[in-house]
């Protein structure tokens, strides 16, 4: 049998907790990163809509925020995006995946029929029920879906599908 000094040993157990708070660390970043893209398409969303009603009333001057491309946050972000219009690579990117989230949900309704659901149930049937971030995503698409007449309130936090004539 080794001895182990109890120095030896206490180093051991700091590595040990040490190497657990790291995989922790890891997994909170991953959350946040998805919630700071779900963040960022919304943010695109809203400043888009926000310039769209400003073009509509002309004496009311544009803000500075509606107007401005959302800015990176890091330098490996800026170093990944190109301005283009006004727009950058990443912009585009979390536009995509916004579309793509629009075109997820309107998928999942059209399969539900007259059901009602709560966001966090299409979130979960999308697999995007890992975090609050991805949850948060959904509930803002709905509620855009819901702006658009494409997706319906039907209570506090119920959500059903439009059906063609009605």
């Amino acid at each position: 049998m080794i001895s182990v000094t109890p120095t030896a040993r206490n180093i051991e157990i700091t590595a040990e907790s040490l190497q657990e708070e790291l995989a922790r660390l890891e997994i909170q970043k991953q959350a946040l990163e998805r919630e700071l893209t779900a963040v960022t398409a919304h943010l695109g969303s809203v400043q888009r809509a926000l310039s769209a009603f400003q073009a509509l009333m002309p004496e009311t001057p544009p803000s500075p925020a509606a107007s401005a491309p959302v800015a990176a946050d890091t330098a490996e972000d800026a170093d990944e995006s190109r301005t283009t219009a006004g727009r950058t690579d990443a912009d585009a990117d979390s536009a995509k995946r916004y579309g793509k989230l629009t075109e997820q949900i309107l998928a999942y309704f059209a399969e539900t029929g007259d059901v009602d659901v709560r966001a966090r149930d299409v979130a979960a049937a999308l697999g995007r029920d890992t975090d609050s971030g991805s949850i948060n995503a959904v509930r803002s698409t709905l509620d855009r879906l819901v702006g658009t007449s494409r997706v319906r309130r039907v209570g506090r936090g119920l959500y059903r599908a439009v059906r063609p004539g009605r």
